[in-house]
């Protein structure tokens, strides 16, 4: 009896593990948070995901897995560890102002 105790949660662990890896397979470097991506990425840790973030919010969304070298702490062997981990979202473009023409007065001619 204990030993079918057992193998059902040995089961039970093993799927629940299972679910957990497939469901943090990838992270997009412009829409993650840093616990996302201190979560998901391999040696990189609360600070560096918080750089992570900083520095996009600093210079706009990253084109590349490769511009993570940029970030102060992120080297090129980490970027290569974590490739397959790494999505390169298009992040939130930047509001334009359109100008209200509704507003604009009208134009007397004479």
């Amino acid at each position: 009896m204990k030993f079918q105790t057992v193998i059902r949660l040995a089961l039970a662990l093993g799927l629940s593990m299972a679910i957990q890896a497939h469901a943090a397979d990838k992270v997009d470097i412009n829409a993650a948070n840093a616990e996302e991506l201190d979560k998901v990425l391999v040696n990189v840790g609360p600070s560096k995901a918080k750089a992570i973030v900083e520095y996009r919010d600093a210079n706009g969304p990253f084109k590349s897995a490769e511009e993570l070298a940029e970030v102060r702490g992120i080297g090129l062997s980490t970027i290569e560890r974590n490739r397959d981990l790494i999505e390169v979202g298009a992040g939130a473009a930047p509001a334009t102002k359109v100008p209200n023409t509704a507003a604009a007065k009208p134009v007397k001619r004479q």
